[in-house]
């Protein structure tokens, strides 16, 4: 008795190991953890058995969870309230669905969690105690799958998320997720850069005009005179536009369906309009009063379907977009590059690479990595068309 009151209930076991002594449920356990026993290691233990002691106090203490490891597990009475990983994954989204409602996380980034923890990790992960899953099981689970290694990325930092959040109750022990590793994505490995030509660019819009109408026209020969990322685009509001100076305010976004009130960035920024995407937005707002006078239109935004209907979520223009260009003799692009072609434009014909920076939202940094070489390569002739 003498011996354990010395020790705290914490002693140095044969082969590097550490004992714990305690009663549960009227019975002594003296289960044993892989640890050297050093003089740091034995005081975290007895801060540890503190804790457990405390645990069964209050009734929450979990056997499983604490010694997964424990030989005599099986022979335990009583049934197990170890948490499931069912459990870790629901609790975690529920704190994300909190964290939407306090605006403090987007509703594409709460959806995309789920998606992942429901469709990849719950059917490995979902009915196994969460305190005996292991780093060597996690990296299987992972490597069994033939992603690209920005999808690998993706899945492995939701899952980090998750077993961080399960182990803030457990800050004692060691989280398995922790050792996962992201792919590391070298400069081959990141989506190049590859405008469209004016000529190009010319023909396209005039194809998108003849196969789907004005509406759809319009809202794509805006964004390559513009910039506008298409989650801004479609958002954009007459209230966010300024004719007289030739200015819109883009603040706010539109994903999946949710609207947001702020960009990708978090940043409002100014956009000053060249003349085309001036003449375009006078185009689109002519075109919305004759909709908004037959009884069309009801929402403040400025693009929108042909019936009238705002875009709800980019799917119908960027299959509209992929079908059109698949019809002409032109390289595919997905739908983004109209991005990346207004800022090329306007590189090669020679603005301030801070202007565009501001006027696109992007940092110096992304223009000068990933924009130069395109204004390096400028031809004469380029400048003068785009010009």
């Amino acid at each position: 008795m003498g011996t354990k009151w010395f020790t705290g209930g914490v002693i140095a076991a044969p082969r590097g190991w550490i004992q714990f002594d305690f009663i549960f449920n009227g019975i002594r356990y003296r289960p044993t953890i892989k640890r050297p026993p050093s003089e740091a290691n034995l005081r975290r233990a007895r801060e540890r058995l503190e804790a457990i002691k405390q645990q069964i106090r209050q009734g929450t203490f979990t056997f499983e969870e604490e010694f997964p490891d424990y030989r005599f597990l099986r022979h335990l009475t009583g049934t197990s309230n170890a948490r499931l990983c069912n459990d870790v994954f629901d609790a975690y989204l529920e704190h994300c669905e909190a964290r939407l409602r306090r605006d403090d996380m987007a509703a594409a980034t709460v959806r995309s969690y789920r998606n992942v923890l429901d469709s990849i990790w719950r059917p490995h992960l979902g009915n196994s105690v969460f305190s005996q899953v292991r780093y060597s099981r996690l990296v299987t689970i992972a490597d069994g799958h033939a992603w690209s290694k920005k999808t690998y990325n993706n899945t492995i930092s939701v899952l980090k998320r998750a077993f961080e959040f399960g182990y803030r109750d457990r800050p004692v022990h060691e989280n398995p997720a922790l050792n996962l590793r992201c792919a590391r994505l070298r400069k081959a490995d990141r989506p190049k850069v590859d405008p469209l030509s004016m000529h190009d660019a010319e023909t396209l819009i005039a194809a998108i005009h003849r196969d789907w109408g004005e509406a759809q026209g319009n809202y794509d020969e805006f964004r390559f005179f513009t910039g506008l990322r298409p989650s801004e685009q479609i958002a954009l509001a007459i209230t966010d536009i300024d004719l007289a100076h030739g200015i819109i305010s883009v603040n706010k976004a539109r994903v999946s369906g949710a609207d947001r009130d702020k960009t990708k960035t978090s940043e409002d920024r100014r956009v000053q309009l060249c003349p085309r995407a001036l003449s375009v937005l006078r185009r689109q707002l002519h075109l919305r009063a004759r909709l908004e006078a037959a009884g069309q239109i009801d929402h403040p935004h400025v693009f929108f379907l042909e019936t009238g209907a705002s875009f709800r979520s980019l799917q119908c223009p960027q299959v509209r977009w992929r079908k059109t260009l698949r019809s002409l003799s032109i390289r595919y692009r997905r739908p983004y590059t109209a991005r990346q072609t207004s800022v090329s434009w306007s590189l090669m014909a020679g603005r301030n690479p801070l202007w565009v920076a501001k006027q696109h939202g992007h940092s110096i940094a992304t223009m000068l990595r990933a924009y130069a070489a395109w204004a390096d390569g400028t031809t004469e002739v380029d400048v003068e068309a785009i010009k």
